[in-house]
């Protein structure tokens, strides 16, 4: 049981004894104690006054009085209105470290036998990755690390968007204007190279269209009679119907593709378990389709086409198969969704999907539902806002596109200027050096993109995020550091602190138990991360273990403490604050040095 818990349980029972009422423990929530005030924890009366039949002050009185009297752990009270801030034995504090150090399963929840799938980055195959797929990526990865430690079984998915329009689209242009280049002759990534065709299609395509405007036709006329629009339909229409030289145009495109995609995965330090191809299942689902409609979940239109009725769910009619047999994705979605449970029997599946696709995904949880899907409960959206630089939206048909490889160097490097700047990699090698750029500058990406709801639109800045000052990963990292320089320290004097006893350690400094406060919250925040699908949590969770270290570390002298179990204590709560943020950090996908 946690100090919270004994707590809760002692207002519960303030509330028996007291007012002669039965309060469910969910109902008791507990606040940390603003700084301005004495206390640890703090219980807000205001909701509950009905039951009290009291003023505030009153309340908060009578309820801070028992806790005093029969909760061991608090040891005194005070009243703001009515808000009560609860004082604890320092005893609580030094035997709660005790326990939080000792804990062998630490950070982890007990396994709770659910099989979740995230399925996250989804890459079209005709142009690289970018920063709004960083954001995903990041996104998909941390929370699928999350929920590992909240005990879920994990499977990470990459469904790859393999087939289509715009892949064609950029077949044809290479076709046109290729002469044969391959990524090792024109020195370019696979996926860039892939990315440079897309982008010359759609020059090409826009000229042709000016050309038949200026001939007399309407720019409608025209964007549908474009002699290049038309042979990418026809290479469509060649693909489905497995023509061997388009299917083996496919094939070598998009295996340049893939070489480039997993070299950027690797950089980006993410990873899958299983890899869905949209060319193995876009024709899934139409079984599904005649099932909706023996079970009435489905129904015809006169000319053949299928729908589902979602207007007692507050939607409309979608279409769910044309009138030609054709699939739509929604058909698509259906079977890959039925594929996945077959595969690994998923309780939960999360499929991590930019904002713009939140109407498709309520659709398809919503059919999935009615057609009666053991797992269509726990269908989830990751719905998540898109991100722009301060330079404006980004267009990938364009090439006016944010690539993220570019991104990520462009963070190494300036990773690199500002740790020179501030003269941090003194006795560095080269090598030691270059890794510490590259642990900074992606944990800075990453963090920026993390710390942010994923549910809000964002402005991503990388000066900003690179500053090893202010709510930034580069400030968590440089907390780990300095952590780990005096755990070196440490161990070069002689500090025991790993098998220290502490049990005769009476009295701690404030900030020793406001640190020892918020790491003992690290597994409620992994708990509140994982039912949120939110690594934002986590993020701003180390930004307070970071700032309330330093703080520590600013007003208690480690080193000059001459009673040597208070000089093994505090090297003890350094040693715990690193393994959290190294945990914590993890979680996020991010690395942390050992030295700056």
């Amino acid at each position: 049981m946690t100090i919270q818990d004994s707590i809760c349980q002692g207002i519960q029972l303030a509330f028996q004894n007291i007012y002669n009422h039965d309060l469910p423990l969910e109902q008791i929530n507990l606040a940390p104690t603003k700084k301005e005030f004495e206390g640890s924890y703090t219980f807000v009366v205001f909701p509950f006054l009905k039951i009290s039949q009291t003023i505030p002050e009153n309340t908060a009185n009578q309820i801070g009085e028992y806790l005093k009297a029969n909760v061991p752990a608090v040891v005194d009270f005070n009243v703001v209105k009515g808000f009560l801030n609860l004082v604890l034995n320092q005893r609580v504090w030094v035997d709660l470290f005790q326990e939080l150090y000792s804990n062998e399963s630490f950070a982890q929840l007990p396994k709770n036998g659910q099989k979740v799938m995230v399925e996250y980055s989804s890459p079209n195959t005709n142009k690289p990755l970018h920063l709004g797929h960083l954001r995903n990526n990041f996104l998909g990865y941390s929370v699928a690390e999350i929920l590992k430690a909240n005990g879920y079984e994990v499977i990470k998915a990459n469904l790859v968007n393999d087939r289509g329009i715009h892949i064609c689209k950029s077949m044809v242009a290479y076709q046109h204007f290729g002469n044969g280049e391959t990524p090792e002759s024109s020195g370019l990534k696979g996926d860039h190279l892939a990315g440079k065709y897309y982008v010359l299609f759609d020059q090409e395509y826009k000229k042709q269209i000016k050309e038949l405007v200026e001939a007399g036709q309407t720019e409608e006329e025209a964007k549908k009679n474009a002699p290049i629009i038309l042979e990418a339909q026809e290479m469509l229409r060649s693909w489905e119907a497995g023509d061997e030289a388009v299917v083996s145009l496919w094939k070598k495109m998009n295996s340049w593709v893939y070489e480039g995609f997993d070299a950027t995965y690797k950089k980006m330090g993410v990873d899958f378990d299983k890899f869905y191809y949209e060319s193995d299942t876009y024709l899934l689902g139409k079984d599904i389709v005649e099932e909706g409609l023996s079970k009435g979940v489905f129904f015809k239109k006169e000319n053949g086409s299928v729908w589902v009725d979602l207007t007692d769910e507050g939607l409309d009619e979608k279409l769910v198969l044309r009138g030609d047999g054709t699939s739509v994705y929604i058909t698509q979605d259906m079977g890959t969704a039925d594929l996945k449970y077959k595969d690994f029997g998923l309780d939960k599946s999360v499929y991590v999907v930019g904002n713009e696709q939140d109407y498709h995904f309520d659709v398809l949880f919503k059919i999935m539902r009615k057609l009666g899907r053991s797992y269509g409960p726990g269908l989830y959206h990751l719905s998540y806002g898109m991100v722009d630089l301060p330079t404006g939206k980004m267009k990938s048909r364009e090439g006016t596109v944010v690539d993220a490889d570019d991104l990520i160097q462009e963070m190494i490097d300036t990773a690199e200027h500002h740790t020179k700047e501030l003269g941090k990699i003194e006795g560095f090698t080269e090598e030691q050096a270059a890794e510490l750029y590259e642990i900074l500058g992606l944990g800075a990406l990453k963090y920026f993109l993390l710390k942010v709801d994923p549910k809000k639109r964002m402005l991503f800045n990388p000066q900003e995020s690179i500053e090893f000052q202010g709510y930034t990963g580069p400030f968590v990292q440089y907390s780990h550091a300095r952590i780990a320089a005096i755990l070196r320290k440490a161990e070069q004097i002689g500090v025991d602190y790993q098998k220290a006893d502490f049990s005769a350690i009476q009295d701690l400094a404030e900030s020793e138990t406001a640190l020892i406060q918020v790491l003992n919250d690290f597994q409620r925040k992994i708990k509140l991360a994982g039912d949120e699908y939110s690594p934002s949590v986590i993020a701003q969770y180390l930004f307070e273990v970071a700032k309330e270290y330093n703080r520590f570390y600013a007003e208690v002298p480690i080193f000059h403490e001459k009673d040597q179990a208070i000089l093994a204590f505090r090297v003890a709560l350094s040693a715990h604050t690193a393994k959290t943020i190294k945990k914590g950090m993890s979680l996020l996908g991010i690395q942390v040095p050992e030295r700056m």
